[in-house]
């Protein structure tokens, strides 16, 4: 197994490479040293580091840098002569990058043509008085099956992506050279490549799909209607012009890590209406209240698999007419055969002010709607 070490303050799956599985997080003056050791095998409290001249062993203590030594070199990092040198040398040059882009005149953004940037569609069909709420859902499907410590990473990655995925495929015929693809980090200000990307990190197993023959499972943001499996996104949009709902049941710790807006918002363009799991990160809940998406919690020791589901069950969701945060809702779930199961689950809708959000669809409608109302 491969494994990277980096003195950054993530350590998701495939994040610094795709094919790496297990990222270590250090300090610099570690990095160097693991680097140098070339195996994260190696105790380096108790090993060598390496053999020097004449096959001599080197330690740690032999090339960790000193404080005298740090301190002699902070003096140069912290120069800010240097610091203003530099810039102003930027600022003087005329004919700079920056002066050369034309912007433009008015007092709403014209929107030009992008693959880094687009106009997101989040208040497409805005209306100054939300709809009637109609709470819970009818008739969802399930568009995955997932296990314990779902991050936001598995939900939206921040890495690279390959040509042959429907982030990259939507680039491609864009005209944008593989080259050129950089990150789903980079590129989060297009909704487009960011919903591709949603569900798509490398490591990420919906288990709603079959064990392959050596026993291990599919990896990936794929996930299957009937016996045919797909991408995610894929699927999505399949649901999406049947008018069909979707709904992701997944483990403990649902949306663990960093707060990352895309999770949710990816989420909710996916046309996923709720996520049921054992438990949840709190602001990641809190974030798919934001985004119209309801976040149901199992109650005691139910869970997706003790109701073993399969991934082929229709799924209703069924709440109180009038939402209170923290209420019960029921799920009534529908076999393939007909048969049918209830199950009672808390809402996660926790506060009076998330009600309102979720009754306005989410934070930026609620908002919107607010600041037109004076």
């Amino acid at each position: 197994m491969c494994a990277a070490v980096l003195s950054g303050n993530r350590n998701f799956e495939a994040r610094i490479h795709p094919n790496l599985k297990a990222n270590f997080l250090a300090s610099p003056p570690l990095v160097v040293a693991y680097a140098l050791a070339g195996s994260m095998r190696r105790n380096l409290m108790t090993e060598p580091v390496g053999q020097g001249r004449n096959g001599r062993d080197v330690y740690l203590g032999d090339i960790w840098p000193s404080s005298q030594e740090i301190e002699a070199l902070m003096g140069f990092a912290m120069d800010g002569k240097a610091y203003r040198s530099n810039y102003e040398k930027v600022r003087a040059k005329p004919g700079k990058l920056w002066r050369q882009i034309e912007g433009v005149k008015g007092a709403v953004y014209s929107w030009p043509p992008s693959t880094y940037i687009a106009e997101p569609p989040f208040f497409d069909g805005f209306k100054p008085a939300p709809a009637p709420l109609v709470p819970g859902v009818k008739g969802a499907r399930i568009m995955g099956l997932f296990g314990d410590s779902i991050t936001t990473d598995h939900i939206s990655p921040a890495g690279s992506f390959a040509e042959n995925t429907p982030a990259g495929q939507y680039l491609l015929h864009r005209g944008v050279a593989k080259a050129d693809f950089n990150s789903y980090g980079a590129r989060r200000g297009h909704h487009e490549v960011m919903l591709r990307g949603t569900f798509a990190n490398v490591r990420i197993k919906n288990l709603m799909l079959p064990a392959l023959a050596n026993g291990s499972r599919v990896e990936g943001g794929f996930t299957r209607i009937g016996a045919v499996q797909m991408p995610i996104y894929d699927a999505a949009m399949q649901y999406l012009a049947a008018g069909t709902p979707t709904v992701v049941f997944a483990g403990d710790e649902y949306g663990t890590g960093s707060s990352r807006d895309w999770a949710a918002k990816g989420t909710a363009l996916l046309g996923i209406k709720a996520v049921v799991a054992r438990s949840f990160e709190r602001i990641h809940r809190s974030n798919l209240i934001g985004m119209g998406v309801l976040p149901l919690q199992f109650k005691g020791s139910d869970s997706w698999q003790s109701l073993g589901l399969t991934g082929d069950e229709v799924v209703d969701v069924q709440l109180a007419e009038l939402v209170q945060p923290l209420s019960d809702g029921l799920l009534v779930i529908t076999a393939p055969d007909g048969s049918r199961r209830e199950v009672v689950v808390s809402l996660r809708i926790d506060t009076a002010i998330e009600v309102q959000y979720y009754q306005h669809g989410g934070i930026l409608p609620f908002v919107l709607r607010q600041l037109l109302a004076g």
